[in-house]
């Protein structure tokens, strides 16, 4: 089945909360918020697969709060997929962080070609950990 990419929707936000929630490792945000950042989705047929929200926080910079992609549909290329999708024609530097623990997602970052940058210690809660920051430069 093909894999689709547009922008995030209201009707998007039960799906994307039941990713979250399936995904213990993931930031787990308040969906509706995703509405005022640039929020892309990827479907299979009807369904919402995955999802990534980015803020620019300048004319060359943004971060990546959240790249979550439902168990049953990972290792597809999805993630990646999306990501391409939100950058495209962006030029400079995107951050993001990531649990120390969450080792398959420090690979497909640096797959992508982020680097380690910084760590920040207590980070994240629920239960605390380090976070891992990590920066891509896209030209």
């Amino acid at each position: 089945m093909m894999t689709a990419f547009r922008p995030g929707r209201m009707a998007d936000l039960a799906s994307v909360e039941a990713i979250q929630y399936q995904s213990p490792e993931a930031a787990h945000w308040n969906p509706a918020d995703y509405l005022e950042h640039e929020f892309w989705v990827a479907t299979c047929g009807d369904v919402v697969a995955g999802f990534l929200v980015m803020r620019r926080v300048a004319m060359d910079e943004c971060e990546i709060l959240n790249l979550v992609v439902a168990s049953e549909f990972r290792r597809k290329h999805i993630a990646e997929g999306l990501f391409r999708v939100a950058l495209k024609g962006f030029r400079g530097a995107v951050f993001l962080e990531v649990r120390e623990s969450n080792a398959a997602a420090q690979e497909f970052y640096k797959y992508l070609g982020f680097k380690v940058v910084s760590v920040r210690a207590s980070y994240y809660h629920s239960p605390p950990e380090t976070a891992i920051v990590l920066k891509f430069h896209s030209c």
